[in-house]
């Protein structure tokens, strides 16, 4: 699992704190109904929701949305109390190709599904 943080500063002059996972080994339908249960929620109320939630994807995105606070913190000196999750986006990467053996010497293929998940974090007052 590799991270990517940025700082973006949007076209209206709107800073923001961005963090991003790429080929977790995780299917997008999965990750999408995490994150689309915390899109436009605080940093707080987000923390305490995927705490709870009983999916496995949830400590994947727990570890991304804490990364994106703190690159907001140290690279913009925003306040994680102020902090809102403006965008989050799933894409779908890479699949994964096996085969499973089967009788008579075929093979079943089997598919592993990888995706992308990028948080975008502003601060409101």
């Amino acid at each position: 699992m590799r991270t990517d943080n940025k700082v973006k500063v949007d076209n209206n002059l709107e800073v923001k704190a961005q963090a991003s996972v790429r080929y977790l080994k995780l299917s997008a339908n999965k990750a999408r109904r995490v994150i689309n249960q915390i899109r436009g929620r605080s940093y707080e109320q987000a923390l305490i929701l995927l705490e709870f939630m009983p999916y496995r994807a949830c400590y994947a995105i727990l570890q991304l949305i804490s990364s994106a606070a703190a690159n907001a913190n140290h690279n913009l000196g925003f306040s994680k109390a102020n902090l809102f999750i403006s965008e989050a986006k799933v894409d779908e990467s890479t699949l994964l190709k096996r085969f499973q053996p089967r009788a008579q010497g075929r093979g079943y293929p089997i598919h592993k599904p990888t995706c992308h998940i990028t948080i975008t974090m502003i601060e409101k007052n």
